[in-house]
C-alpha cells in the first residue's frame, strides 16, 4: 500500500518505519528521564528539545546507512555492522546537543542514559526489522493494462522498486495486439476489465499504452474500476509517484498544462526564501572554519585567485555570477571553449579533486542564496553555452528554469553527475518532477539526502 506524499507514492511500510523510529527515540527518552530521573529537579523544556533534536539527526544518519531502503541485499552481519556504526555515530551527536544546549549537570546524567537506551533499542529493533520476510508485509496486487514493450518495462519495475507488489496479470488492450510479457500471465479478455479487477482482488491498474486514440483504451471499464476504489495510473503518473521522475518520453504538453503542480504562489515563495535564508547563514557559520582552511590550501597549492565566477542562467533565463572555490587550474580554458566537467578531470587541482568531491568548492554559493540569485533547493544552474544546446536537442528543458536554481537538489541527489547532452535529459525527468511538486518537506528531503550522498563519497565531480 501507499500514500501520496511530497507529491509521490511514498510507501506505506516505508513511511511506518520512519514514523516509528522517530517515535521510539523521541518518547523512549521521555520515559528514560521520567523513570531514572524520578523525584529529580528535570526541566520539560530541555528534555523535549533534546529528544526531539536526537531524533531527527537518526533518522538522517539511518537514511544514509540505507535502513529505509525498501529492497537491499545485506547480509545480517551487514545490517549488525550499520547498526553500530549508525550508534557509534550518534554517540558524538549526542555529546554535541549536550554541548550546545544549556542543561543542567544533574539533567545531563539523566539524559545521556535515557537516549543512549532509546537509540541502542531503536536500532536493535531496526536491524532485526531489516530481514523481515516481505511475505510479514501486506502485498500490493497490480493488474498491468496493456501487453506490449511499454507492459513489459513497467512490470520490471514495479518488481525491482518495491517488493511488497505482486503483478497479477497483463489485460490486452487489443485482440491484435503484439504480446512482449509472459503468455502465461495475460488475462483472457472473455471477462470485463471490472469484473476481472473485482475477481483478482486488485488494489490499483497500470495503464501502460502508448496508443490510446480508436477506442483502445477503455475509458468507461477504468472510470468503474476507479469508483470501485481501484486506483488507476498512466505511465507518466506510475514514474512520478514511484520513482520520482517525470519520464520524457511519456510526457506530452498538455499534461505539463492541465496537469496537478507546477504552483509557485506567493506564500510558498515567501516560505521556502525564509528557508533559504536560514539555512544559508547557519551553514554559513558553521562552514566558516573549513571555508579558511580551504582557501588557504587552494592558494598554496595553485596561488590566486581563490574564488572564481562563471555566468550561468537562473531563473526565467535571468543571467547571473555563481561563485565557486577555484577547483581547476587558472588555465582550465584558455582556449575559450566551454567544456563538461567531467570524471577524473585533468585540469582539475590536488586540493580541487577532495573539494569537488565532497562539494566543499559549492559553499561559496550560499553567497548566492542570501542576495536572492539561487536557492538552496533547485534545478542545478548551467552555462548559458550548455543551455542553448540542451534547450534545442531535451524537450522541455527550458521548464527548469521557472524556479530558482539550488545549491542542491531533487536530480543531483537522485542521478549521477551529468556530464553529457544523455546525462542533461536523465537528470531534466527529475528537475521536472521538482519544479511540478515542491514543498518545503521536499527541500528539507533533499538537504538530508545531500549529506548522504556527500558522506557517501557520491559527490560531485
Amino acid at each position: 500500500m501507499t500514500a501520496t506524499i511530497l507529491g509521490r507514492a511514498l510507501h506505506t511500510d516505508t513511511f511506518l518505519r520512519v514514523i516509528f523510529d522517530f517515535g521510539f527515540v523521541f518518547v523512549g527518552v521521555l520515559i528514560g528521564v521520567l523513570w531514572v530521573g524520578n523525584g529529580l529537579p528535570v526541566n520539560p523544556g530541555e528534555v523535549v528539545t533534546y529528544a526531539f533534536i536526537l531524533a531527527l539527526t537518526m533518522l538522517a544518519i539511518n537514511a544514509w546507512l540505507g535502513f529505509y531502503q525498501r529492497t537491499h541485499s545485506r547480509t545480517v552481519e551487514d545490517s549488525r555492522a550499520r547498526g553500530v556504526l549508525s550508534l557509534h555515530l550518534s554517540v558524538p551527536v549526542a555529546y554535541l546537543i549536550f554541548m550546545l544546549l544549556p542543561t543542567a549537570e544533574g539533567n545531563r546524567l539523566i539524559l545521556e542514559l535515557s537516549g543512549m537506551a532509546a537509540l541502542f533499542g531503536m536500532l536493535t529493533y531496526r536491524v532485526q526489522a531489516a530481514h523481515r520476510h516481505t511475505r510479514t508485509m501486506v502485498a500490493n496486487r497490480i493488474l498491468i493494462f496493456g501487453v506490449g514493450e511499454e507492459a513489459k518495462t513497467i512490470s520490471a519495475s514495479l518488481n525491482k522498486e518495491d517488493p511488497t507488489v505482486v503483478v497479477v496479470g497483463f489485460y490486452p488492450g487489443a485482440a491484435n495486439c503484439f504480446i512482449e510479457v509472459p503468455a502465461e500471465l495475460v488475462l483472457p479478455r472473455t471477462r470485463s476489465l471490472v469484473d476481472t479487477a473485482k475477481a483478482l482482488k486488485v488494489d490499483g491498474i497500470v495503464v501502460a499504452v502508448k496508443e490510446r486514440r480508436g477506442g483502445k483504451m477503455p475509458l468507461r471499464e477504468l472510470l468503474d474500476c476507479r469508483l470501485f476504489g481501484v486506483e488507476v495510473m498512466d505511465i507518466s503518473g506510475y514514474y512520478e509517484r514511484m520513482l520520482g521522475q517525470i519520464r520524457l518520453d511519456a510526457l506530452k504538453a498538455g499534461w505539463l498544462i492541465f496537469g496537478d503542480g507546477f504552483r509557485q504562489g506567493v506564500i510558498r515563495t515567501a516560505i521556502k526564501r525564509v528557508f533559504d535564508c536560514v539555512v544559508a547563514v547557519i551553514l554559513l557559520v558553521l562552514a566558516l572554519p573549513l571555508m579558511l582552511v580551504t582557501a588557504i590550501l587552494i592558494v598554496i597549492e595553485d596561488g590566486f585567485p581563490i574564488l572564481y565566477r562563471q555566468e550561468r542562467v537562473g531563473r526565467n533565463g535571468r543571467l547571473f555570477n555563481v561563485i565557486k572555490f577555484r577547483s581547476m587550474r587558472r588555465d582550465a580554458e584558455a582556449d575559450g571553449k566551454p567544456r563538461w566537467a567531467s570524471s577524473n578531470d585533468d585540469r582539475t587541482t590536488r586540493v580541487g579533486r577532495i573539494i569537488r568531491k565532497l562539494r566543499i568548492d559549492e559553499l561559496p554559493q550560499l553567497y548566492s542564496v542570501l542576495i536572492g540569485d539561487m536557492s538552496m533547493v533547485g534545478p542545478r544552474p548551467e552555462r548559458a553555452f550548455f543551455v542553448d544546446q540542451l534547450t534545442k536537442e531535451i524537450p522541455f528543458y527550458a521548464v527548469r528554469h521557472s524556479v530558482k536554481p539550488g545549491v542542491t537538489g531533487w536530480a543531483q541527489v537522485r542521478y549521477h553527475y551529468g556530464a553529457s547532452v544523455d546525462d542533461a535529459a536523465q537528470k531534466l525527468q527529475y528537475d521536472l518532477y521538482y519544479v511540478k511538486n515542491h514543498s518545503l518537506l521536499l527541500d528539507m528531503v533533499v538537504l538530508f539526502e545531500t549529506v548522504g550522498v556527500v558522506l557517501g563519497g557520491k559527490g560531485a565531480q
